[in-house]
């Protein structure tokens, strides 16, 4: 099953058109950026979905021991999102978790997503499930991004391409073939450069838990109904939903 998250929402109007295409995660973004939303842009887009902040059941502890702490994860989510759908998720970067904590309750955000270059011991202080972006240099293996990946954390990590300067919706890919070596052990959630064109492709490279997409559904920078139709289309029928 590939899931997919429409990010970088800042019109209630593009987010209802996300959530009436399949959309399963909603994303709105407090980080610096020119999709940069603020609490009441954000407040609104949750209104317009219509749906209150949903609860993830934790992994159990012995989860720590190997990697089923992610799977566990993954499927607590997927849980979630069989209550309530699309799932809304604040992106932050660098931010202290006393902000983002606030924000999320006040936006009644389901989960949180971390961009910047936090420590990954900062995910246990926000009081939702996290998201942690791990940037994939041309250097990078496989084996590299799995070594970074710290148990008892995060409840997912999202692979996105690095590139100088830029935190997120580079429109950049990075190479497919080492995101299909981490996805066979973890599961993630893939971005960087996906379009409606390629994501497809991804899918059936990949094999992601989901995909993640914003400057590619956008037409002249505003969210565009008719990509994010075709994005999810593409997507869902690349891999099995």
């Amino acid at each position: 099953m590939t899931l997919v998250k429409i990010c970088g929402m800042r019109e209630p109007r593009h987010a209802v058109a996300a959530a009436d295409a399949g959309a399963d995660f909603v994303g709105v973004i407090f980080a610096p950026s020119r999709r940069r939303v603020t609490v009441e842009q954000a407040q609104a887009i949750a209104r317009a979905l219509g749906s209150t902040q949903a609860t993830a059941k934790v992994p159990a502890a012995d989860a720590l021991k190997d990697a089923r702490w992610f799977r566990q994860w993954a499927r607590s989510i997927e849980a979630l999102l069989g209550r309530k759908r699309p799932l809304l998720v604040g992106v932050f970067a660098d931010a202290e978790p006393k902000t983002i904590n606030s924000i999320a309750e006040s936006c009644g955000l389901d989960l949180v997503q971390l961009s910047g270059y936090e420590a990954w011991g900062m995910c246990l202080e926000i009081r939702r499930p996290v998201i942690k972006v791990i940037r994939v240099s041309a250097s990078a293996s496989a084996r590299s991004i799995l070594g970074t990946m710290r148990l008892g954390t995060a409840a997912l990590c999202l692979l996105d391409s690095e590139v100088k300067g830029i935190l997120g919706g580079s429109g950049q890919t990075f190479d497919w073939q080492v995101a299909r070596g981490v996805a066979a052990k973890r599961p993630i959630i893939l971005a960087g450069g996906l379009t409606p064109e390629n994501v497809g492709e991804a899918v059936r490279v990949v094999r992601p838990w989901a995909v993640d997409v914003s400057s590619g559904v956008e037409t002249e920078g505003v969210k565009d109904a008719a990509k994010i139709r075709a994005f999810i289309a593409a997507a869902t029928e690349g891999g099995s939903r």
